[in-house]
């Protein structure tokens, strides 16, 4: 059966990863390190992990597989699940593949090392837009179906 995975902690897409679970019948993991209230969707389960770095991460990554979704905006995550044959979308409705994770992952290190090499930087991405939320919802309709043909 097809499983939806949410890297909940500060995910912006909760309700609407259950209103398409509730439109599709798929069950959700929520896995956080605590902080979000359970919901009364009996497809929705809550998993509280242990605090620490990247702990619900590697617990998604551990329990993700072929016919699965991940929700997630943390790149590395993004790999892992994709090398364990789930699917991943980002909040913002764009579509990681095996195919395109590579150059996410360089962009981010290289990312990284511009912010840490620039004490005054300010960062700050752009914001969550309607339209941002408006594309999840059909990227994340259009994985849930491709994911089930796969199981």
């Amino acid at each position: 059966m097809t499983t939806l995975y949410v890297d909940a902690d500060a995910c912006p897409v909760k309700a609407e990863v259950e209103r398409v679970a509730t439109r599709l019948d798929v069950p959700v993991v929520l896995v956080c390190n605590g902080g979000i209230r359970p919901s009364r969707n009996p497809l929705i389960s809550l998993r509280i992990v242990a605090e620490g770095p990247d702990v619900a991460d590697k617990w998604i990554a551990e329990h993700c597989g072929p016919g699965d979704v991940v929700v997630t905006a943390d790149i590395p995550l993004a790999d892992r699940c994709l090398k364990a044959g789930a699917l991943v979308v980002q909040h913002d409705g764009q579509i990681l593949s095996l195919a395109n994770i590579g150059g996410r992952l360089a962009t981010r290190d290289l990312m990284q090392d511009i912010r840490a090499a620039d004490p005054f930087h300010q960062g700050g991405g752009r914001g969550f837009s309607n339209a941002d939320r408006s594309r999840f919802l059909q990227a994340l309709d259009r994985l849930v179906r491709q994911a089930r043909k796969q199981r």
